[in-house]
């Protein structure tokens, strides 16, 4: 049975390379065009996995991330967040949020299809996990005292 993925992304070029990365890779495909159509995908279809776009629309994927774990039906659900946003606090605030895991635009759209698959192979991921992984990448960049 092809594991099903939910894409939530505002922009349509995007939207359609993620689509047509994770199709080809064998992936069944449902789409949100913003955050809150997302959240109502996300507890209608029941996807194995979402790949979640912060700057949206009505509900940026941060505020999508923490509805998502807040929600039984939704919580361990693994979230891959997938942005232009590449600094270290929006990297932060995405496993704050409760992110699984994050990954950075342009990407290849390989990479996008392992990271996909690895998430899929994981045991869920808890909230408790989410925030240890934020913690870690806290203490990761703290400058060293000398």
């Amino acid at each position: 049975m092809q594991k099903k993925i939910l894409v939530v992304d505002d922009d349509p070029d995007q939207r359609e390379v993620i689509c047509s990365s994770l199709k080809e890779a064998g992936f069944d495909i449902v789409t949100a065009t913003n955050g809150i159509e997302g959240l109502k995908k996300a507890r209608s279809v029941s996807p194995d996995l979402i790949v979640l776009d912060v700057m949206m629309p009505e509900m940026d994927g941060f505020a999508v991330c923490v509805t998502l774990r807040e929600d039984d039906a939704t919580a361990s659900i693994p979230i891959l967040m997938l942005t232009g946003l590449c600094s270290y606090i929006s990297q932060l605030t995405g496993f704050e949020s409760g992110a699984t895991d994050y990954l950075v635009k342009p990407f290849e759209p390989e990479q996008l299809v392992s990271k996909v698959e690895a998430l899929l192979c994981q045991p869920s991921v808890s909230q408790a996990e989410a925030e240890r992984r934020a913690g870690a990448l806290r203490e990761f960049s703290k400058p060293s005292q000398a």
